[in-house]
């Protein structure tokens, strides 16, 4: 007879219910082996709960990578469902299907997430587990004090250094292109334009004029798709070093001469002062009236987003234009920008769209689940955990660990 003890309530372990089945009539016959019934370090991949979330944190890809490596795996059924992974895909690569989050994360020393697990979803997160995902950067106090009553080990993408030993975890970048690609295609399946230049029996149509502002990677990812679309692209960003990347994709930079005024620690823009805000914001309303389309992507991290477009500039936009504020999570870089829905005023479409990236569920799940392989082999050498606070990879994106803040890890020493 199968022994229940064994494995959490609630997994789904065909192979060896059919055994006990037989072996009620052949004694000499042992149930199958479950991939949960071994020491080895179990990880945890539960379904995403969270509005609009239809990614999942590990593919069936990278799960079995880590199963050959050494780990065992759970995956709540249905995870990777709306990402195209079924859970028939995650049993072929070596890991055990959950009924339910509970089941999933019991007696788990690792837990995937894509977005911050709820309250009760903390509550269920085995006490000293480690817990990976997009969680924040430490700023809302009251679930980092949930954390620490949990006793749990949380590292987040968000807060991951901005090193070339880190690029291979970067989450951020990862879904920067993923929103970037599909704020064009939202811009240009809502304006009446086509984006390239067309020469037709009826006459020409002139390309659709688009402006970027931010060239981060969401920015330089949006550039490449209009450029690809056929559009004429002019891009703005505060940092001067990213003058040629913006010119290497075909688009116009913007150059206001601002040097290194708009540069901050690690490469990310950094907020400006009221002076430079407001040349900036004339310099773009005076390309808004020649303009069909602004992907706005300008975002400074940890404050609120960077006002670069008035209302009474939006007003100077050509009726029919379109504006997609990739800003809109933290408060927009549009003055008219609604998080989390469309608005049309002054004649001109404003998108507020949140979790972007979410809406390309495969692709984006392929690229953060490799994000996170990287992250937990780093934090695991031969398959067990070996959390070193000496790395300042493992220091940075730490948020708690053990019931410790951040600030109060070690920058030396092991700890497991």
């Amino acid at each position: 007879m199968l022994d229940a003890s064994r494995r959490p309530a609630g997994v789904s372990i065909a192979a060896g219910a059919r055994c006990e089945t037989l072996a009620r009539s052949r004694p000499h016959c042992h149930p199958a082996a479950s991939p949960l019934d071994s020491p080895a370090v179990r990880l945890a991949i539960p379904r995403e709960t969270a509005p609009r979330e239809q990614r999942v944190s590990l593919i069936p890809e990278t799960v079995g990578r880590l199963v050959k490596s050494g780990f065992q795996a759970a995956v709540e059924t249905g995870a990777g469902l709306a990402a195209g992974h079924p859970d028939d895909a995650y049993r072929a690569a070596g890991a055990g299907i959950a009924n339910d989050f509970a089941a999933c994360t019991s007696g788990a020393q690792v837990v995937f997430k894509v977005r911050e697990p709820s309250e009760a979803e903390i509550a269920a997160i085995p006490e000293g587990a480690l817990l990976l995902g997009l969680l924040g950067r430490g700023e809302d106090a009251a679930r980092i004090e949930r954390y620490r009553t949990r006793r749990l080990g949380v590292f987040s993408l968000n807060a991951l250094p901005r090193i070339s030993r880190a690029q291979k975890m970067d989450a951020l970048s990862s879904m920067a292109a993923c929103a970037g690609y599909k704020a064009v295609l939202l811009a240009a399946n809502t304006t009446g334009k086509f984006f390239p230049l067309l020469m037709t029996a009826a006459g020409t149509v002139a390309p659709a004029r688009v402006f970027v502002l931010g060239a981060g990677v969401a920015g330089l990812q949006a550039i490449a798709t209009a450029k690809r679309l056929g559009a004429v692209v002019e891009a703005f960003d505060v940092r001067p070093a990213v003058k040629e990347e913006v010119q290497s994709l075909g688009a116009t930079f913007v150059d206001m001469a601002l040097g290194e005024a708009g540069v901050g620690a690690g490469g990310y823009a950094k907020e400006l002062d009221e002076q430079r805000n407001e040349q900036i914001r004339q310099t773009i309303a005076a390309r808004l009236p020649v303009t069909d389309v602004v992907i706005s992507t300008a975002s400074i991290p940890g404050r609120k987003a960077p006002l670069l477009l008035p209302a009474a500039a939006v007003a100077t936009m050509r009726p029919g234009s379109v504006i997609v504020d990739l800003a809109a999570e933290s408060g927009g870089n549009c003055a008219l920008t609604q998080p989390g829905t469309t608005v049309v005023d002054h004649h001109v479409t404003i998108h507020g769209p949140l979790d972007l990236a979410a809406t390309l569920a495969t692709h984006a799940s392929q690229m953060y689940s490799r994000n996170l392989y990287e992250l937990i082999v780093h934090l695991a050498k031969d398959a067990k955990l070996n959390v070193d606070f000496s790395d300042e990879i493992t220091r940075g994106c730490c948020l708690t660990y053990d019931g410790r803040a951040a600030g109060e890890l070690t920058a030396a020493g092991k700890s497991a």
